[in-house]
C-alpha cells in the first residue's frame, strides 16, 4: 500500500499565530483514489489543505508526496510534484484572457496519469469557456471562473487534484456541471481530495472520507459506510 500512496501525511499540527488549529491529523491518498474531507465550518478543513500545500508556515508533522519528504516544502515545490489546487475563491487572473489563464499553467499531456487534459479537451468539457475564450478572467461569472480554475488545474496534468469548495455559491445548473467534471476526473484515474458542503455529493463521488472536528480526525472510512453511519450527522450538524 505504501508504494501506491500519493500523499502520506501523519501527525500534522498547524498554527495561526498562537491559535493551534490542527491537532495531529493524518491523511493518506492512494493513486487514483478520491477522498472526501468533511466537517462543519471552522473545523480545520481548509487549514489542512493549506498546510499540505505548504501555505501555512507554522506547521509540524510528516508529509510525503510520492515517497518524498515535503514536510517543509514551499507551495511551488508541491505543485511541481504533480499536485493541482482549485482554491475557494477560484484565484483566476482577472487581467488575463480565458485562454491565457489556461495556457500559462499547461504542461505536456505526456505527463498525465491517463489521457491528459489538453486545451482542446478543456474547451470541449466547458463549452461556456469556449464561447468566452477571449474574455478576461475578471469579466466571467462566478460559475465560469470556477470552470476556468478547474480547467487550469487539469492542464497542469496533475496526479492529485485538491478541490476546496468548488461548488460554493454557484447556480444549481453550474453545480451539476462541475460534479460531472469531478466524476470525469475520477474516471481518468486522477486522485482527488474534495471539500464541499454537500456531504451527500462528496460521499457519492468518493472512495473514502475523513471527518474533522476541532482540528482532529473523528471519523473515517469507506464512503458507503460513512453514508450509513448514525455518527456522521452529529459531526456535520445536519
Amino acid at each position: 500500500m505504501a508504494n501506491d500512496l500519493i500523499l502520506d501525511a501523519r501527525d500534522i499540527h498547524a498554527w495561526y499565530g498562537s491559535s493551534h488549529v490542527l491537532h495531529g491529523v493524518s491523511l493518506q491518498i492512494g493513486r487514483g483514489e478520491t477522498v472526501g474531507l468533511l466537517g462543519r465550518n471552522g473545523m480545520g478543513k481548509s487549514t489542512l489543505i493549506r498546510t499540505l500545500l505548504g501555505h501555512v508556515a507554522q506547521r509540524d508533522g510528516h508529509i510525503l508526496l510520492f515517497g518524498r519528504d515535503m514536510s517543509r516544502a514551499q507551495p511551488h515545490e508541491v505543485a511541481r510534484r504533480g499536485v493541482a489546487y482549485v482554491p475557494e475563491g477560484r484565484g483566476v487572473f482577472p487581467n488575463l484572457s480565458v485562454k491565457e489563464n489556461l495556457v500559462m499553467a499547461s504542461r505536456p499531456a505526456a505527463a498525465a496519469v491517463r489521457g491528459g487534459w489538453s486545451y482542446e479537451r478543456v474547451m470541449e468539457t466547458f463549452p461556456r469557456l469556449a464561447e468566452r475564450v477571449r474574455h478576461l478572467g475578471g469579466q466571467l461569472s462566478g460559475g465560469e471562473q470556477q470552470m476556468l480554475a478547474i480547467g487550469r488545474a487539469l492542464m497542469t496534468q496533475p496526479e492529485l487534484v485538491i478541490l476546496d469548495e468548488a461548488t460554493e455559491g454557484l447556480a444549481p445548473l453550474v453545480v451539476a456541471e462541475i460534479w460531472k467534471v469531478i466524476a470525469t476526473i475520477r474516471a481518468d484515474g486522477i486522485a482527488t481530495l474534495i471539500v464541499d458542503r454537500d456531504f451527500r455529493k462528496v460521499l457519492a463521488h468518493s472512495d473514502r472520507a475523513v471527518v474533522l472536528q476541532k482540528g482532529q480526525v473523528v471519523l473515517s472510512g469507506a464512503a458507503p459506510e460513512l453514508q450509513a453511519s448514525d455518527a456522521l450527522a452529529g459531526f456535520l450538524g445536519v
